[in-house]
């Protein structure tokens, strides 16, 4: 049902079902559609009281109907990834789509969110079918192994899956270490089996110049 148009431009074949999308990012569509606004994320009134509390910002429309819509957001990168039943972790500035049928939901982030000033949740994709994530540049897919843990800068996360155990850092950069940055450092240390997708470009973060 997922397809790539280019690398900036998600299209989704509809006959009568329905996708999770981000508000606003359809561009353009064909045959009858009809377009929802839907409350806390997609999670009802519960996901809207947590997202509210917690300042997670994600607002979500169900688009259902027979034809094809297209969907892009100020021209980032589209990377397609396939649940099987696992779970997704994605910064909510992140999340283009998703099948209607994966559940959306929060999860704590602790201080890896508040080092990338997005809030201490961050949104999660669960179940079985395909989601749309966003990259400022083309995203970088990277394994971690039982033997191979990553640290990898908070700026540049996007998303992770598989069973994998986050720890946070503070002390020296990746920029402060070539004299490039000042004030203090955070990073993200991943360790167990799954995957990272990371951006060649860098958000602005409120835990220094990381």
């Amino acid at each position: 049902m997922f397809r790539l148009q280019g690398s900036k431009v998600l299209a989704v074949d509809m006959t009568g079902d329905a996708v999770k999308a981000k508000n606003g990012s359809m561009v353009a569509y064909d045959g009858e559609m009809t377009f929802k606004k839907l409350t806390g994320g997609g999670e009802g009134i519960r996901g809207m009281v947590t997202r509210r509390i917690t300042g997670e910002q994600m607002t979500v429309m169900e688009v259902k109907g027979r034809g094809t819509c297209w969907f892009a957001d100020r021209a980032s990168e589209i990377n397609l990834v396939a649940l099987r039943g696992d779970k997704l972790y994605v910064e909510s500035s992140n999340f283009l789509a998703a099948d209607a049928g994966l559940r959306t939901g929060t999860s704590f982030t602790g201080a890896r969110g508040a080092s990338q000033g997005n809030g201490l949740f961050t949104t999660t994709v669960e179940g079985h079918g395909q989601a749309a994530i966003m990259s400022d540049g083309p995203a970088v897919v990277l394994r971690v192994g039982p033997q191979y843990p990553l640290t990898v800068d908070p700026g540049a996360y996007v998303a992770h899956q598989g069973d994998l155990r986050q720890s946070f850092q503070s002390g020296v950069s990746f920029r402060t270490l070539f004299g490039e940055g000042g004030g203090e450092a955070f990073q993200i240390r991943f360790e167990g089996d799954g995957l990272v997708y990371v951006q060649p470009s860098e958000r602005n973060t409120i835990a220094g110049d990381v």
